[in-house]
């Protein structure tokens, strides 16, 4: 699918805290129109899902503004829970693929996929020795939402990453079992298993990936779209408490590879961030984060999200 109707006017610096990702005084943004009868490029829509749990809704609401002003997808690339949300705007690339994701986060909250008694969680814990959950309901959730489809037959190029544990480095999932992909870019240490792809052991894309922007590049995107899930937007404040170190590390790298990916982009792309709605002055870490069985926030999420990206994608064009 392609942009429809509105030339990219302009491009908003993404933000980390309150501070724009300063760039080489090399590079320039550049933007393609088109002039003096000369015909503008084509340009190659690519989607951008990053990864961040519960906090994923906000990416929801991103694709409803998306695809109500008309901008669809040539490519769509996902990590952890961008990669659910990503593989349902790739199956279905329409605003009612968006109702039907919106679909599946109910059913994930419905079917208490993260629920169970704490004995249960412990019970599931010592027959696992790993994981305080299984993947067998989110596996049930997502097949009954879209089936078994191929990677290689979705309506629109779709990829996801997984962190592969024999080889200490990020996979993507290119073809194959879109279901197990998904799963595979989702397995969150410690609270599931390892997703088992053809014999290879994967957890959460979002360790080695987590903004995937630079793969959008790689495959030829030459307008990106970021759908995140907020952190970025928040200053990484230095931690309190013991227990806040951990969560400081893990921003500290995912930031850093999301900087660096701007930073090696070509500046022949595009590349748009797109706000979440979140309250100005918010900090990280933010221990609610942690609180990844609270979906009752998700609609506020996918309507502050909604609402903060179509004012911003009418301010661009």
């Amino acid at each position: 699918m392609r942009r429809l109707g509105r030339a990219v006017r302009g491009v908003s610096a993404p933000r980390l805290g309150k501070r724009p990702i300063a760039r080489p005084a090399h590079t320039t943004w550049i933007v393609l129109r088109c002039t003096g009868g000369v015909a503008k490029p084509k340009e190659t829509i690519g989607f951008v899902l990053g990864g961040g749990g519960i906090l994923g809704a906000h990416e929801v609401g991103m694709l409803r503004a998306l695809l109500e002003a008309g901008i669809g997808p040539d490519l769509v690339v996902g990590t952890s829970v961008g990669a659910v949300n990503g593989a349902a705007i790739a199956f279905e690339p329409t605003a009612a693929g968006v109702e039907r994701l919106v679909d599946v986060w109910k059913a994930i909250e419905e079917t208490e996929i993260f629920g169970g008694s704490l004995l249960g969680r412990l019970g599931n814990l010592a027959r696992t020795r790993t994981s305080l959950h299984s993947d067998a309901a989110l596996r049930d959730v997502l097949t009954g939402a879209f089936g078994t489809p191929q990677i290689e037959d979705l309506d629109v190029p779709f990829q996801c990453v997984g962190a592969s544990i024999e080889n200490a480095r990020e996979h993507w999932f290119t073809t194959g079992s879109l279901i197990d992909a998904v799963l595979a870019s989702c397995a969150v240490p410690g609270l599931v298993p390892p997703a088992v792809v053809d014999g290879e052991h994967f957890y959460d894309g979002g360790i080695v990936n987590s903004i995937p922007v630079g793969r959008a590049a790689e495959l030829g995107a030459t307008v990106a779209y970021v759908l995140h899930v907020g952190r970025i937007e928040r200053a990484l404040t230095p931690p309190r408490w013991p227990w806040e170190a951990g969560l400081v590390a893990f921003e500290i790298a995912r930031r850093h590879r999301f900087a660096s990916d701007l930073d090696r982009l070509s500046t022949e792309i595009e590349v748009h961030v797109l706000p979440t709605g979140a309250a100005v002055g918010q900090k990280a870490p933010d221990l609610r984060e942690l609180r990844y069985r609270n979906f009752a926030r998700v609609p506020g999420s996918i309507e502050s999200a909604y609402n903060a990206s179509r004012d911003y994608l009418a301010a661009q064009g």
